[in-house]
């Protein structure tokens, strides 16, 4: 894959609800092998601007590339990890289940899941590490347990880009450790991951680079140039109350210098 071609190119997005806009005139691209956090006050769009790039919001105007393509030559190449409760928890499936929904594609609909296909998705399971709840249901885990269990099923699907909606939220510190830390090995590995984050005091440890958001793409790029107090007042304004906080977060990591 030619790694000068952004592994996603956003031009010209709009996008609105009854008539209110959500997203406002995106223009940004995403490098090939980066790890992103999508960041924002709450309406922002964040979550709005992952489904636009998955097509599961009508746009007003505008066109999204992924690798050069478009999505539906490269829907293949993408995972993507939803917001915890927009998941139906209590459906009758065991995390292995779950995790193989991510080779259906491979397997096809309504066609018997292999020996080989358990196996892969019980190696997904162990790089997350909970392959000792394979046969468990998935509304009997935590909530840690069932971001995990997501994680392994983006996994398995060996895509080159991950589209992860606040895959932390509600998860206990040492699964949030874990967490990234199973994204940076795939960071080595060539992928690109986009991640949507709250807290803002983990950015410039977790990301190397950063798309700040509010309705309008404020700034993006490289984590050192895009991170600043100033690019964070422009996205949250008045609503930052921790702005002195996380300025001194960013002195100490030698993020501002």
């Amino acid at each position: 894959m030619n790694s000068t071609i952004p592994s996603i190119r956003i031009a010209d997005l709009t996008v609105a609800y009854q008539r209110k806009p959500v997203l406002w005139e995106i223009n940004l691209s995403i490098p090939q092998g980066s790890l992103v956090g999508l960041v924002g006050p709450n309406g922002a769009g964040k979550s709005t601007l992952i489904k636009s790039i998955m097509d599961m919001v009508p746009r007003i105007s505008g066109s999204i590339e992924i690798n050069g393509e478009s999505l539906a030559k490269q829907r293949y190449n993408i995972a993507y990890v939803p917001q915890r409760e927009s998941v139906d928890w209590d459906f009758p499936a065991t995390v292995l289940d779950v995790v193989t929904m991510g080779l259906y594609r491979e397997i096809g609909w309504f066609m018997p899941v292999r020996k080989q296909h358990r196996k892969r998705a019980m190696d997904a399971l162990t790089l997350v590490g909970i392959p000792e709840l394979a046969d468990r249901q998935i509304s009997q885990l935590s909530g840690g347990q069932q971001q995990r269990t997501f994680l392994a099923r983006a996994l398995v699907q060996s895509a080159n880009i991950f589209l992860m909606d606040e895959p932390f939220a509600a998860v206990d510190a040492a699964t949030e450790q874990s967490i990234i830390q199973v994204l940076r090995e795939q960071q080595a590995q060539g992928k690109t991951i986009l991640v949507v984050h709250h807290d803002l005091h983990t950015v410039p440890e977790y990301f190397d680079h950063l798309i700040l958001l509010n309705v309008r793409a404020v700034a993006w790029g490289p984590m050192q140039s895009t991170f600043t107090p100033e690019n964070l007042r422009r996205t949250y304004g008045g609503r930052l109350t921790l702005l002195d906080e996380v300025t001194e977060a960013m002195r100490r990591r030698n993020v501002v210098k």
